[in-house]
């Protein structure tokens, strides 16, 4: 069997120029990975290892390291995106404005989520991407959301405590 995915360019360039990154995923997750000039494919015979790897290299799109994406192939872990533009529209002054209130001053919020949720935030191009057990990227999901919507940060913070 035999399946592909997209990347965005500059992610693409980095896993083509780092030929450590596809040996190490093709021998964690027991798949052959072929990179065109846009696309990578991933052949296997066990369906379940190539949807793996797919949500692998699609966590790496989106904005984690390498080493977080991994985390994929582990069963209980699950990808989330929040699409930034679902609530800022077309503006990317806007949109700028609510990737910030995500990350925080510092990282802070960003952080924080990461802290109480017990996940692996990314923000990157137009989306908020978290990876973890499945109940603690709802709970991510929700504070982000919530910080999406225009809701104080403090807010978000006791929220993520109480949810802790």
């Amino acid at each position: 069997m035999i399946d592909m995915i997209k990347i965005p360019e500059e992610r693409m360039k980095f896993f083509k120029n780092n030929p450590e990154l596809k040996k190490k995923l093709e021998n964690s997750s027991l798949t052959k990975i072929g990179i065109d000039e846009d696309c990578i494919t991933v052949e296997c015979e066990d369906a379940l290892k190539i949807m793996q790897t797919i949500l692998v290299l699609k966590a790496f799109g989106r904005g984690f390291n390498f080493e977080d994406a991994l985390d994929m192939l582990d069963e209980e872990n699950y990808l989330e995106m929040v699409e930034i533009k679902d609530y800022s529209g077309k503006s990317m002054r806007r949109q700028q404005t609510l990737k910030g209130r995500v990350i925080g001053t510092a990282g802070k919020t960003k952080k924080m989520i990461e802290q109480y949720a017990e996940v692996k935030v990314a923000v990157y191009g137009k989306t908020v991407c978290m990876i973890g057990k499945w109940d603690k990227v709802t709970l991510a999901k929700q504070a982000v959301e919530m910080l999406l919507s225009g809701s104080l940060h403090n807010t978000v913070y006791r929220f993520l405590q109480r949810g802790k």
